[in-house]
């Protein structure tokens, strides 16, 4: 019986490298952390490039996961999979945090909100199953323009729409927040969509460590910001820990 192809094997690893790291990685990063000659890395990653699988930025030259390959990575993620999956963990954090939770995905330019949970109180609320929301200025769209090329490509060239006075509409601005995601790991948006409204969020992943979407608060600004419109610490730390338990419902070992 034949034995395993060593390129794939190798190819493989890169690609679970790129998909476990919270940035982008250069040639010398990934080939010692899987003890390879640089050679053979590139070499590897040409191929990956050539395919889809792997996109390079031309500013810094390092590589991250390309669409082709997270579109693979979703395609067996369906939203009722990614939906039954959070429902628990979605209605604790509402408990917990005592705001209105949503769990969104990319679909054509914008967030679609596959689930909604009522913010625990009497208050007339109105459901947003379904709604389509604006990647740019949410922190659920944050998230996913900060790990999913897709989402990220379908912007790249478009024009950001104003929503409120503190709507980011420059694309090199919205560039450096979203290194700031992925470096801390979630996003805030503090009146970016809706006067009066804020939101934190963080990204939910599937098996490989791939994005498959996002989980959320929103609320008043009063209630989810601090005197300086900075998120609350705990409130973070509740939506992190939600968005953790539904990666690993799904099968995510890193997160």
């Amino acid at each position: 019986m034949p034995g395993p192809v060593q390129s794939i094997e190798r190819a493989a690893a890169i690609l679970r490298l790129l998909a476990s790291s919270s940035g982008r990685l250069g040639v010398g990063e990934l080939a010692s952390s899987l003890g390879l000659a640089r050679g053979t890395v590139h070499g590897i990653l040409r191929t990956l490039v050539r395919v889809g699988f792997v996109e390079q930025d031309e500013a810094s030259g390092k590589y991250q996961l390309g669409a082709a390959l997270l579109h693979l990575g979703t395609s067996y993620l369906d939203v009722n999979e990614l939906r039954s999956r959070a429902i628990n963990w979605a209605d604790a954090l509402a408990a917990r945090s005592g705001e209105a939770v949503r769990i969104g995905t990319f679909l054509d330019g914008k967030v679609l909100v596959v689930h909604h949970v009522f913010r625990p109180d009497d208050t007339l609320q109105a459901m947003d199953v379904g709604t389509l929301l604006p990647l740019h200025a949410t922190a659920l769209g944050k998230v996913l323009l900060a790990y999913d090329a897709n989402a990220a490509a379908a912007i790249r060239d478009a024009e950001l729409e104003r929503y409120c006075r503190r709507t980011i509409t420059n694309h090199r601005e919205l560039a450096r927040v979203l290194t700031r995601v992925r470096d801390q790991g979630w996003a805030a948006s503090v009146e970016e969509a809706v006067q009066g409204e804020a939101g934190i969020a963080a990204p939910i992943r599937g098996y490989g460590g791939l994005v498959v979407g996002a989980i959320g608060i929103s609320g008043a600004v009063e209630r989810l910001c601090d005197a300086r419109r900075q998120p609350d610490p705990a409130l973070v730390g509740y939506v992190r820990d939600a968005a953790r338990a539904v990666s690993r419902d799904l099968g995510a070992s890193r997160w």
